[in-house]
């Protein structure tokens, strides 16, 4: 079995290419084996990537059939979640051979239905005799003459053809085939530094983890929980998310950290309508304190401007105040249903809607505050002893691995 997989935007980086191909190699590699495939060659061919599956991972041949669809599907599994993939094929190795092209062409053709069909060549190897182009017209000529025969009426349309034969000329070698799958595109995940993303169980936080991932930021994750004044269920959920993102990278980890006494600190030392606006502004401090320790270079937000009353560009300015670290917010321009739509295409929304008590709603005032003046932030915040409450928080927290 052949895969030939291609990238976009690898191909622009230019001098730092052969890095960018490397790590995608390797994340192909690395998710094959845990997906628990053994005899696979991952390599790189010019401008592209080949995966190649030998016939013993499918089995006796009596089974053949079965596992050879089970092992499509299963490659296209891995492939659709690779961040850095553009496309890729189930393709045949052919000879670089324009007879032999004709054939194994028309051996993929002609049990199909069509009335338009399109050649589609792409040459490599300039030491090919033909251009692409003259591939075409050969190649869609002897294809032509063996439709007429059979009295059917094709026609060669390179606009909304019916249906599309691809050749590659590499190297010494060819391959053909008859379809491009979808790949998530982005940048091979590891690529973009580290970056601790804020977890909360809804449906927004997931959403922008998997847009953290997809330029190639390798994301752990934190969780701020209100135990054990709340139950399990959000740490659960958030677990739960964690795993379902597993698909676009290889590991994670969890930072899961107390917060119920801190909200208690708050309840008792802070005006009320700054509750919600004080709850982010400690915990981002917290955040940025593990990132400091643990090396990540930013952190993630699911926020989106206006969304909520802490999300107005007054408060999340009195937010960001409290850090130094950079905050990257990827829905801050985006609406519910857009949020809704993506976080149901990457399969987290189903778990983000199950109910569960979120340390933010408790004590959250009747009428918080929307456009909070950051110099009542920081008057509020003084009575508070922050140095003593994050390290604190950070002490009783706890780390879980995912893989």
């Amino acid at each position: 079995m052949i895969i030939i997989i291609h990238y976009n935007e690898i191909g622009l980086k230019g001098g730092n290419r052969d890095w960018f191909e490397k790590k995608l190699v390797q994340i192909i590699r690395e998710k094959m084996r845990k997906d628990g495939f053994v005899d696979f060659e991952v390599r790189r061919i010019i401008g592209r990537i080949l995966l190649k599956i030998v016939d013993q991972e499918l089995g006796i041949k009596k089974d053949f059939e079965e596992l050879l669809k089970k092992t499509v599907d299963k490659v296209e599994a891995i492939l659709k979640n690779t961040f850095g993939i553009a496309n890729f094929s189930f393709a045949k190795e052919v000879s670089q051979d324009i007879e032999i092209l004709k054939k194994e062409c028309w051996k993929l053709l002609k049990n199909k239905k069509f009335k338009t069909f399109r050649i589609t060549t792409q040459r490599s190897n300039k030491k090919f005799p033909m251009t692409s182009e003259e591939i075409n017209r050969e190649i869609g000529g002897y294809i032509f003459e063996k439709l007429e025969k059979k009295n059917l009426k094709p026609s060669v349309s390179l606009k909304n053809s019916d249906i599309e034969c691809f050749i590659e000329i590499v190297n010494k070698t060819a391959f053909i085939f008859m379809k491009k799958i979808k790949g998530p595109n982005g940048m091979p995940v590891g690529t973009g530094g580290k970056a601790l993303a804020m977890l909360s169980g809804g449906i927004d936080s997931p959403v922008a983890g998997y847009y953290g991932l997809k330029r190639g930021v390798d994301v752990d994750f934190i969780h701020f929980h209100s135990l054990p004044y709340t139950s399990t269920a959000s740490n659960e959920k958030v677990e739960a998310l964690a795993k379902k993102l597993l698909k676009f990278q290889l590991k994670a980890k969890i930072f899961m950290v107390p917060f119920a006494k801190i909200q208690q600190d708050i309840v008792m030392n802070c005006p009320e309508k700054l509750r919600v606006i004080m709850y982010r502004r400690l915990m981002l401090k917290i955040a940025e304190k593990i990132a400091q320790e643990k090396k990540y270079l930013a952190l993630y937000s699911g926020e989106s401007v206006a969304q909520v009353a802490s999300q107005t560009l007054e408060n999340i300015l009195s937010t960001n105040d409290a850090i130094s670290i950079t905050v990257l917010r990827p829905l801050c321009g985006f609406d519910k249903a857009e949020i809704i739509e993506k976080a149901q295409e990457i399969d987290t929304y189903d778990i983000s809607i199950l109910p569960h008590e979120d340390c933010c709603t408790r004590f959250v005032p009747k009428h918080p505050e929307t456009r909070a003046k950051l110099k009542d932030v920081r008057e509020a915040e003084k009575n508070l002893d922050t140095e003593k409450i994050i390290q604190e928080a950070i002490e009783k927290m706890e780390i879980i691995k995912i893989s």
